[in-house]
């Protein structure tokens, strides 16, 4: 055996030993190979696992039940040209009240499990002093083209792939608007800055003000196949 060969060999087994090793012991929220837990904290192999769960319905599911979350699972179906979804659920309780109509993918309630849990509560209490009791939402799943156009690509919503996030609620009663606090200098709009780049890292696209003005009174969150975060 030539020895450049031999030293190759003894690398690739030496690599194996090492991932073994790494994969044995590490928590598994630092396994880019285990599933889902969004009770923990995430990691930067977290987008990655959200990612994973489009193709997962199964694992999707059981993690949403792994933090009890309550939802009730639509049908498959189709509902027009281009509209239509699978794997998909209404939602009926979480940590935080979503109010009512919210049926998404189950990909999208779990990146939006672990945005509320892991980003928008921690981020309420630590910059305006108080923990979120609600989410304003302007819809989620609707048959309909990008940005309500009457020709053109469906949009996100379409699928049940997207939530138009308006503002939120506190628990001291304070009211954040997207529309009204976004462009502030205050606590409001840095909280409202604060979740929006915190959500670039939980859904594959999320749209905001500064993206054009038909975002101007809300956040766009989707998962769907195209990464945009602005």
């Amino acid at each position: 055996m030539k020895r450049h060969t031999f030293v190759r060999i003894a690398l690739a087994v030496l690599l194996a030993l090492v991932v073994a090793i790494y994969l044995r012991y590490v928590p598994d929220r630092y396994d880019p190979l285990a599933r889902l837990d969004i009770a923990e904290s995430p990691t930067i192999f977290t987008a990655a696992k959200l990612a994973r769960l489009k193709d997962d319905a199964a694992a999707c599911f059981a993690a949403l039940d792994g933090v009890r979350i309550d939802y009730l699972r639509m049908a498959d179906r189709k509902t027009g040209v281009g509209c239509g979804f699978s794997a998909a659920a209404v939602l009926q309780r979480s940590q935080i009240s979503w109010g009512g109509g919210v049926r998404l993918s189950c990909p999208m309630l779990a990146a939006m499990a672990v945005w509320e849990r892991h980003d928008v509560q921690p981020l309420a209490k630590a910059i305006l002093g108080s923990p979120v009791v609600r989410v304003n939402h302007l819809g989620s799943y609707a048959c309909r083209n990008v940005n309500n156009a009457e020709k053109g690509p469906r949009s996100e919503h379409a699928q049940a792939n997207a939530i138009d996030v308006a503002g939120f609620t506190l628990a001291d009663g304070r009211r954040i608007a997207v529309r009204d606090d976004w462009g502030g200098e205050g606590p409001k709009a840095e909280f409202l800055r604060a979740v929006h780049d915190h959500a670039c890292g939980r859904f594959a696209a999320v749209l905001g003000p500064s993206y054009n003005r038909l975002h101007a009174d809300h956040f766009h969150l989707d998962m769907g196949p195209f990464s945009l975060c602005r």
